[in-house]
């Protein structure tokens, strides 16, 4: 079994998914934040969204990190590395939940996530694929450096793709 790897920042503790994360998950997917996420989800539904990403590590390698706060212990939400079934090509992607925005916790995360995929798995590029109305998210992606790269459909509604700058043009 593949165990993610443990990524550190100045505030942050990227880990493993553990069974106490779930209830901050399934509680976010009841939210209409969700909404920009894949719609709301009940328990079940989240459920297997959770551990899907947990066995995402084992299909491809890599996968979802649980954020956790370092000065408080707390689960603050997910970054990772994602690449499923339809999707166009390996993602960056991050998910706060409630009073965890605004501090750029997001960014410090997916910055971690990103080198993680440029200087330990040698990915020569990466994508953000973000609803249209997901704001905070392409504004996330803009101060990533990120660039509007087209539009994909993996599945009932179209999402706008964000290309990350290549490790080169962030050396």
């Amino acid at each position: 079994m593949i165990e993610p790897p443990v990524l550190e920042t100045e505030r942050l503790i990227l880990r493993a998914n553990r069974l106490e994360d779930f209830e901050a998950y399934a509680a976010f997917y009841q939210t209409d934040r969700a909404t920009l996420r894949g719609g709301q989800r009940g328990r079940l539904e989240a459920w297997r969204a959770f551990c899907a990403e947990i066995g995402h590590w084992q299909m491809r390698g890599y996968g979802f990190w649980a954020i956790e706060e370092k000065a408080t212990g707390r689960y603050a939400g997910q970054v990772g590395l994602y690449h499923p079934e339809g999707w166009p090509e390996e993602e960056i992607g991050w998910l706060l939940m409630e009073g965890f925005e605004g501090r750029g916790l997001a960014m410090e995360a997916a910055i971690a996530a990103r080198a993680h995929a440029y200087g330990t798995l040698g990915w020569p590029t990466a994508v953000s694929i973000i609803h249209e109305q997901n704001h905070r998210s392409i504004a996330l992606a803009l101060r990533m450096g990120c660039r509007h790269d087209g539009v994909c459909q993996p599945g009932d509604m179209p999402l706008q793709i964000y290309r990350h700058p290549s490790p080169q043009e962030l050396a």
